[in-house]
């Protein structure tokens, strides 16, 4: 109860810095700022070094632009993460070690650290750390996002009704998503349950009209999937709020389950390095950036982020991939946030497969993100027809293309066989690079392209192939 009255209280706080004058949110985050940089120059090994290295003194700290500072991005923070980090118990290795050992319960490290898992495109998977000052912060943070339009006496109602929230999207390994909405529940005295987007249509059928929720909180193209089994009368769900997460959210898709479920959609903005970014009510006038947790800057194209809060691991002009403008608030803005225009986060397709009687399931490609062979160094997949789909894979020099071939095919048999996906058939293809999206700069999970009608007989290799 203690918790619960602490989080309210805290909320309450957060929200009313909503309610400052664009000025005041300026004067504000320049001083958060501030006291991160001499944090990071006086704690941080790495920090200092290349402050230092860059021609920047202690005393110029409170003075110089924040465009002045070097950039980062996840090569160098994964490369330097031992002396980035503040605790002297946090070691690369170690947290690795614990992620390996340790199942998906979500538990801190160590008791204290929130390590958030986070693959990317990167053969080797990053770890964001976050402390338990931090992790609090960021919920508070979460909970003012979720409950952007209400007052506190409609927040207060509505936690008062204890209601019932379904978290649709990868939960099964310490993603930030599953992660933060699984504590951020729990400390609001809400009942929860999760849906893997590796678990087949039935069975989701089966726990929604058992649990029974009012609050839908996942990745769009899940929720779509959700609100596809509402309209063909497979379940009833009634709605109270929708939190869209974890992949853009188009205005198309927006409207259909705005319509699909008769309540308003919350879209929210996070990623690994900072789980609470902004949040977005009304397209027109597009995200707004929570200026009070984070530095965002935009520069020739790239977004850096600097977050505010998380002093056990800072992180000061960390490039992020995601594509977006920049729109400063006025002095009259109902809001005193930065807003974002234009593209965020990744936009991916979903894998959609039929067998020979008809029936259809999808696997999700954040279902199949995860994997991690030593010598792997970027894949890609494509669907090549409506029981089949195939993977790009690009390796080291020295990587034995047998052994990582083996380790696929045994991953892949795995997820296929617990979405009930026997019959689809998956190929391994090796190839010398796989290139970012043009449009985007990202590397997409699931190609754009589509090759349906491409014959299939030059990837009839027994060893790269599982035949359902």
């Amino acid at each position: 109860m203690r918790n619960y009255i602490k989080i309210l209280v805290a909320l309450y706080r957060l929200k009313r810095q909503a309610k400052l004058s664009a000025r005041k949110m300026r004067a504000l985050q320049e001083k958060k700022l501030r006291t991160m940089l001499h944090y990071a120059w006086g704690n941080s090994v790495y920090y200092r070094r290349t402050f230092e290295a860059a021609g920047i003194t202690e005393e110029q700290l409170d003075e110089l632009p924040l465009s002045c500072f070097p950039t980062m991005d996840k090569k160098l923070f994964l490369e330097h993460f031992d002396e980035l980090v503040v605790p002297q118990d946090l070691r690369l290795c170690e947290v690795r070690e614990f992620d390996a050992a340790e199942n998906a319960d979500r538990k801190p490290y160590k008791g204290k650290y929130h390590v958030v898992h986070s693959s990317g495109s990167t053969g080797k998977p990053g770890y964001f750390v976050y402390d338990e000052e931090a992790w609090n912060s960021m919920l508070v943070g979460m909970l003012r996002a979720a409950l952007w339009n209400m007052s506190m006496p409609q927040i207060l109602s509505l936690l008062a009704k204890r209601p019932q929230i379904v978290y649709i999207a990868a939960t099964d390994g310490r993603y930030g998503g599953a992660m933060a909405v699984g504590d951020g529940i729990s400390g609001v005295g809400a009942s929860q349950m999760y849906l893997d987007i590796k678990m087949p249509l039935d069975e989701w059928i089966r726990q929604i009209k058992e649990f029974q929720p009012n609050i839908i909180i996942g990745y769009p193209s899940a929720i779509k999937i959700l609100a596809e089994l509402v309209e063909k009368g497979s379940v009833q769900v009634n709605a109270v709020r929708v939190i869209s997460c974890g992949e853009p959210l188009g205005a198309s898709l927006r409207s259909y389950l705005e319509k699909s479920f008769g309540t308003d959609v919350v879209n929210f903005y996070g990623a690994s390095e900072s789980l609470t970014l902004g949040v977005e009510m009304n397209p027109e006038e597009g995200m707004i950036l929570f200026d009070d947790m984070n530095f965002i800057e935009v520069e020739s194209g790239a977004m850096y982020l600097t977050c505010l809060y998380n002093f056990a691991q800072p992180l000061i002009r960390y490039r992020i991939s995601d594509s977006l403008m920049l729109k400063a608030a006025g002095e009259n803005s109902p809001h005193p946030f930065t807003r974002a225009v234009g593209l965020l986060g990744r936009d991916e397709d979903i894998l959609w497969f039929e067998d020979g009687s008809g029936n259809k399931e999808f696997l999700h490609p954040l279902a199949i993100e995860g994997f991690c062979v030593e010598g792997l160094m970027d894949y890609q997949f494509r669907q090549v027809g409506k029981d089949a789909f195939e993977m790009y894979a690009e390796i080291t020099e020295s990587a034995s293309e047998t052994h990582i071939r083996t380790e696929l095919l045994e991953q892949m048999k795995k997820i296929l066989s617990e979405k009930k996906l026997d019959y689809v058939q998956f190929y391994v293809n090796f190839v010398d690079e796989i290139l970012p999206d043009a449009r985007t700069g990202k590397k997409p999970l699931i190609s754009a392209e589509r090759g349906f009608d491409t014959e299939r007989e030059a990837w009839q290799d027994e060893k790269s192939v599982i035949a359902g």
